[in-house]
């Protein structure tokens, strides 16, 4: 209202006026309280739950922390086992060529023992065909003789086969194998 509406209305109706207007005054200022209480109400649930969610981030990040510092920890171990798996796969296969090399030698060296066996095989087998023709020769001599006994006055008895050596009764020295004994007369 302006000020001359103001003059032209009487003291109660100004009075009235004034009146209404302060109980509208309270009422607003009434809602105005219980909006600013409800307010400072949501606000006080907001910093709790903003006190919580900090704690909440700060457990995170520690966390978090841990996480990564286990990370590492697991990288660099795998960086070391990568290092050591390939240094057992240099280690076998230098290993693998090592064993290559000496299973050759090896190889040689056994057919070198082969070869030279059969060399002693056919060798043993020239000299027990030496000592059969030996032996015959002196069968033969002592038949031909009347005393047993050579020209060259060696007696001679039967030897048995020994073999060539493979075999345990077929060794020299063995106590069950005879011998061709040629000795001078005693």
């Amino acid at each position: 209202m302006s000020d001359e509406d103001l003059l032209a209305c009487s003291k109660e109706a100004l009075v009235s006026r004034l009146r209404k207007e302060e109980s509208e005054k309270m009422s607003a200022l009434i809602q105005r309280g219980r909006l600013i209480k409800e307010v400072n109400k949501q606000l006080q649930g907001h910093l709790l739950e903003i006190r919580e969610l900090k704690v909440i981030n700060q457990r995170l990040q520690e966390e978090n922390q841990e996480l990564r510092d286990l990370c590492c920890f697991l990288d660099d171990d795998r960086l070391k086992v990568k290092k050591l798996a390939r240094e057992w796969q240099l280690f076998g296969h230098h290993s693998a060529k090592v064993m290559r090399e000496d299973l050759g030698g090896y190889l040689k060296k056994l057919a070198d023992l082969e070869r030279m066996q059969d060399g002693l095989v056919k060798e043993n087998l020239d000299l027990k065909e030496l000592c059969l023709v030996l032996e015959e020769e002196c069968v033969s001599r002592s038949d031909s003789s009347p005393g047993g006994s050579t020209d060259l006055n060696i007696p001679c008895m039967v030897a048995r086969d020994v073999g060539d050596g493979s075999s345990s009764t077929g060794s020299v020295g063995s106590p069950d194998q005879l011998h061709l004994v040629c000795s001078p007369d005693d």
